[in-house]
Order: C-alpha cells, then structure tokens, then sequence
C-alpha cells in the first residue's frame, strides 16, 4: 500500500468512526427519549393548562396536571434537554420572530415553552422543521408532529416506535385531554409541522 494509500483510509476512519459514534450517540437518545414519552403514559395527569409560575430554569408545573406540550417538554428534560430555557433564551434574544398571540411584549419564562406555535417556532428557527405530509413512511421515531385540531387549536405529540394495528403508521404519545396516552392518531388531524430535533 502506497503511502497516499494508508493517508487515504486513515482519513476515511478518522471520518467514519466518529461518525458511527455519533449516529449510535443520537439513536440512543432517540430511544431515551421515546421511553421518557412512554413513562408518561403510566401516570395520571389532570388536562390543565393554566398559568402557573414555575422555577426557571428546569421548571415544571405539578406532576399530575398538564397539557400536550409538557408532554414534549417531560420527554426531553429526561434527556438533559430543558426547552424551558432554550426557548426562553431564543425568544430574549429573538422576540420579534415568535408569536404574537397573547399580548406580551418580552418573554415569559412561566409560560411560553408550553405553549405549541412558540415551540414551533423554536424548531423551526434552530432547523429542524422537516415537509409535513400525508405519507407515513416520512415519520421516523422521536418525530415531533403539530395539528389543527378543531377550533383550530395547536396540538404536538411526540412519533413513537409502536406500530399501529394494520402496520400502516407509527403510534402517538401526545395529551389531547385524557392524560399522556400511546394512540393511533397520527393523520386524524391537519399537520402544520414536523420537526426532528436531537443533539
């Protein structure tokens, strides 16, 4: 083997292995990730989304109450990811670019995670907003999925790695107002967003 030869593949393993490492890295987060969401399942949560001033950051509003985006946020705090403060910091530094739906003018660190067309935002502006479409095959795992439910209400809910009973689609954890639960439920309403986001 020529000299160029051994450069050559000691800098195709310099760049592959890392990148094995890290692939492995995401999808065991993935998998943590996905088992936070599926904890959730076994407690009882009371659907309630009221204003509550919470610690910041790692705040959290009672155990027992919330709504479908703490349901996201649980998930990822378990894995050392705290959207309370990322989104908090993002909207500090980038106010104008989120909502203007509730009549604030500067962040609200109490509330604004929980609220779904800020973490949409928030996906969006780090770039991991993906095409939303009505093909399951584009979901994958630890997808994040938002709805228009009727009212045109904002819903999330976290793809999860179960099948539904024909095979065809990837269940759901979300809370639409029973508490987190694991369902079939991935086009029973208008997608606004997909988002893949892991570190």
């Amino acid at each position: 083997m020529t000299r160029l030869s051994v450069r050559r593949v000691a800098w195709l393993f310099g760049c592959i292995v890392p990148l094995i490492a890290s692939t492995a890295l995401c999808e065991a987060r993935v998998d943590a990730l996905l088992a936070a969401a599926m904890a959730q399942t076994r407690e009882r949560v009371t659907y309630d989304g009221s204003y509550r001033r919470i610690a910041y950051p790692n705040g959290d509003v009672p155990a027992d109450v919330g709504v479908c985006t703490d349901v996201v946020i649980r998930a990822y705090r378990a894995i050392g990811i705290d959207l309370q403060q990322r989104v908090h910091e993002d909207m500090r530094a980038h106010f104008a670019a989120y909502p203007k739906l509730w009549g604030l003018n500067k962040p609200d660190s109490n509330i604004d995670h929980r609220r779904v067309p800020n973490l949409q935002t928030y996906f969006r502006r780090q770039g991991n907003a993906l095409r939303a479409s009505s093909n399951a095959a584009d979901y994958e795992p630890g997808d994040l999925v938002t709805w228009a439910l009727p009212g045109n209400w904002p819903h999330i809910g976290i793809v999860m790695n179960r099948h539904s009973s024909d095979g065809k689609r990837l269940l759901v954890v979300h809370n639409i107002g029973q508490g987190p639960q694991l369902e079939d439920m991935l086009f029973d309403y208008p997608i606004t967003g997909h988002y893949r986001f892991m570190e």
